[in-house]
């Protein structure tokens, strides 16, 4: 397999956990992702993901899957051990409801292509993209902790074992937690993630600071 990802990405993050902790492994091909020159913005790469986003994974059978939700529970139904969904059906759709929460309600507000657009569209200075992405993600990020705490039961986002809910919600947290956020706020979230950092293929696989 091959893996188109970035180190800053927290999609990128997500899938490289799942990998680690799959005990998988994924050719890396670095994808740059800042800036109006970005390779991310470029034909050659919009080639491969019309999107023009990181991650995206070449299977060993020459599919090209995007969508790190999509990347995830692809790894989960080619490598079963250890699953990544609870057992229930109700506890799947737990886990990719806050998957979903983290994916497309804030982490899509983020991007480096988000920000580019506010300065381009709004003037919009790099205090005013920080603020705005620390606003989305602290709205975001209260929410979650809701749906957590309201059906919890167990160490993680969704019961006993780590899954798909704690993979999106580790690098979400790390980068909430370097913007300036106190992850205290959320005292649920800053339980499990305090828990995550002590798993190997969590720590080792989070988001890269940006420089």
């Amino acid at each position: 397999m091959k893996l188109y990802q970035n180190e800053i990405s927290s999609a990128t993050s997500r899938v490289r956990i799942a990998l680690a902790f799959k005990g998988l492994t994924a050719e890396a091909l670095p994808v740059s992702i800042l800036g109006e020159d970005a390779e991310s913005r470029q034909a050659s790469y919009r080639s491969v993901n019309p999107q023009g986003l990181v991650p995206a994974l070449l299977t060993d059978g020459g599919v090209l899957i995007t969508q790190s939700l999509a990347i995830v529970e692809y790894l989960d139904e080619v490598q079963p051990e250890p699953p990544l969904l609870p057992d229930t059906a109700e506890g799947r759709a737990q886990a990719r409801s806050i998957a979903l929460a983290i994916a497309a309600e804030i982490h899509a507000l983020l991007p480096p292509r988000i920000g580019l657009h506010l300065k381009a569209a709004f003037q919009a200075d790099a205090d005013a993209v920080a603020a705005w992405s620390r606003h989305w993600v602290g709205e975001g990020m209260a929410a979650v902790e809701t749906m957590i705490a309201g059906r919890r039961n167990g160490a993680f986002a969704v019961g006993d074992r780590p899954g798909i809910a704690d993979i999106f919600l580790f690098p979400q947290a790390i980068s909430a937690r370097r913007m300036g956020l106190d992850l205290a706020r959320w005292p649920n979230i800053a339980e499990i993630v305090t828990k995550l950092e002590t798993i190997p293929a969590f720590h080792e696989n989070a988001p890269a600071p940006r420089k």
